[in-house]
């Protein structure tokens, strides 16, 4: 009798793990949905409807679905090395404050677009201090440089141009004080990030 209980045990036991694996399954469709609707809107926004997107899933499904958009969108809004694509994040930022409607309405897709906005400012001051301080260390440096390559020059009988980034301790000092920068501004945009996360309806930035 005890042996025929262990199989029946076992028999459910592996049922479980099945409909364990089932649920996995499922969910990790949602989220790939999820991101390929993002990626979609992203590529074309006037061909993707996300709300009516959004509305389609089933109940049970519906935040999955809304949670893998939002990380897309979120995983984008960082701050740019170069070049910075400010119609790019009003995108993102329209896209968002339609993600944020469906947790608490229109007021939070005012409040999404509306904060996005500032992001994207904040970024494009970003990327101007970024130019300051880097034309601010060359302008420091430049003396140094000057006169290495007039002995260069007096050593060799030809002009010799000095690259910067060749010189190990202005490398350090100028990865010193870009990285300040960027922790500063970086902070910033964390805590920006996290009220976003606020008004979507999430508890996270990192799901």
């Amino acid at each position: 009798m005890a042996m025929i209980k262990s199989a029946l045990e076992l028999a459910l036991e592996r049922t479980k793990d099945l409909k364990a694996d089932e649920t996995a399954i499922h969910l990790n469709e949602i989220k790939t949905n999820g991101r390929k609707t993002a990626g979609k809107y992203l590529d074309d926004p006037e061909s993707v409807d996300l709300a009516k997107a959004i509305k389609a899933m089933p109940a049970e499904d519906r935040e999955v679905f809304r949670r893998a958009i939002f990380d897309v969108f979120m995983g984008l809004v960082q701050l740019p090395t170069t070049t910075f694509d400010a119609e790019k994040l009003t995108t993102i930022g329209k896209g968002l404050g339609v993600v944020a409607s469906f947790a608490q309405g229109a007021g939070s897709e005012k409040k999404a677009t509306a904060l996005v906005q500032q992001i994207s400012s904040f970024i494009s001051k970003y990327l101007d201090e970024l130019k300051r301080v880097d034309q601010a260390i060359r302008n420091q440096w430049a003396p140094r440089f000057k006169e290495q390559e007039r002995q260069l020059a007096l050593q060799t009988g030809r002009q010799v141009r000095i690259d910067p980034m060749t010189d190990p301790q202005f490398v350090e000092f100028y990865k010193k004080n870009v990285e300040a920068l960027q922790q500063s501004y970086g902070e910033a945009l964390e805590k920006a990030k996290q009220d976003l996360t606020a008004i979507c309806g999430f508890a996270d930035a990192n799901g």
